[in-house]
């Protein structure tokens, strides 16, 4: 098993600060922006990018939600393990405001679309933007693109992208396992 580090601490402090840039620019105070990070790994960025907002860049008021997909996704009865469900976190309605999707590592598409699946129980959303870490673009099942992407990754099926997070693994780290 080889594994190839992508991009250590200090580079994805680097692409947080330039996503958080990003959001700026298209959500300016964020008073029509809600961010919502996939459960469980998205969440993890989802609430690094509030806490960078918020502290470094003044954001006030910021709506930030967790949610799980776990019974949305089309492969729940298919594997060989149970599921195990996050906590929807949501205490906000999204009706008629821009949501932002956020969600480690883009792989098939298929966690996005139980996603935006997911997402309609809360209110119909305005508009719907997708925020990545990682975007393996040549893995898409379902034509899904990310709005935003920290870094795009060219990584043949059998490669798996993992992303370790200091709140997790005590250091932040991605790196690419050939198995």
């Amino acid at each position: 098993m080889s594994k190839k580090v992508l991009l250590n601490s200090k580079e994805i402090e680097i692409i947080l600060h330039r996503l958080a840039c990003q959001l700026i620019e298209n959500h300016n105070d964020f008073s029509e922006t809600a961010l919502i990070g996939l459960q469980p790994r998205g969440s993890y960025l989802a609430k690094r990018l509030a806490s960078i907002l918020e502290k470094d860049y003044k954001i006030k008021d910021l709506k930030l939600g967790l949610l799980d997909i776990t019974f949305y996704r089309d492969d729940f009865r298919r594997r060989d393990e149970p599921l195990e469900a996050t906590d929807t976190q949501i205490d906000f309605l999204i009706e008629n405001k821009k949501v932002v999707l956020i969600d480690d590592v883009l792989f098939s598409g298929r966690s996005v679309r139980s996603a935006l699946t997911a997402i309609q129980s809360y209110g119909r959303p305005e508009n719907v933007e997708l925020l990545v870490l990682i975007d393996r673009r040549f893995s898409r099942h379902l034509p899904i693109q990310p709005n935003y992407k920290g870094r795009q990754v060219d990584a043949i099926n059998e490669e798996r992208v993992i992303v370790n997070w200091k709140e997790l693994h005590k250091k932040d780290t991605v790196y690419i396992d050939n198995k």
